[in-house]
């Protein structure tokens, strides 16, 4: 009975296995092939996945975490308590709360600051350098292996990975398999048939 229980786990526990690599090898490669297309960070349903560096914005938004935001639209409709995604020098984006709309004629200006940070940023956001919203959706560490991923190493890495697991999979199937084949054919000593009379 022990046994036969034992034998049960094992087998979920390598179902479980199998499936987390799997699910965790098409998310890896949804993003590589994700940021290679589009031509910078991964998107899905119209959302943008952003990695965060920092820990200006914790304990809310931890730093490795990934973040969905929602670029587009009305760039001046944002209020106080938003959290927006902006360019802040060339190549650089931060993503931090609006403490304050500034309007000044046609032009929209915020306010920002970072949960943690004791003071508002030192320069105004105008509303032409906001690039997206800040939804409330964050995966906390994920970013970290996204950074790696899109990276020329982390990029030779995911091409060669599934390769290696595929043949350290099978190898653990052959060895499994060797395994129970040679439990069914141990060697069984001859008795003999004819009994004495």
């Amino acid at each position: 009975m022990k046994s036969k229980t034992l034998k049960v786990v094992k087998k979920w526990s390598s179902r479980v296995i199998t499936t987390l690599l799997t699910i965790t090898l098409i998310f890896m490669i949804f993003v590589v092939i994700s940021s290679k297309a589009s031509g910078g960070e991964p998107s899905i349903f119209g959302f943008e996945l952003k990695t965060v560096l920092s820990g200006s914005m914790e304990p809310g938004i931890k730093t490795g975490s990934i973040i969905a935001v929602k670029p587009g639209g009305d760039m001046n409709r944002f209020k106080e308590n938003d959290i927006i995604t902006f360019l802040k020098e060339k190549d650089m984006l931060v993503t931090h709360r609006v403490v304050e709309v500034i309007k000044n004629n046609n032009q929209v200006m915020y306010r920002t600051k970072g949960d943690n940070n004791g003071a508002p940023d030192s320069e105004l956001v105008l509303s032409d350098n906001v690039v997206a919203e800040y939804k409330g959706f964050t995966i906390p560490f994920v970013g970290y292996l996204i950074n790696f991923a899109q990276s020329k190493n982390g990029n030779l890495f995911l091409l060669i990975l599934p390769g290696l697991l595929l043949l350290a999979y099978s190898a653990f199937t052959i060895w499994r398999a060797l395994s129970e084949l040679e439990k069914g054919t141990k060697i069984v000593p001859n008795v003999d048939e004819t009994t004495p009379q």
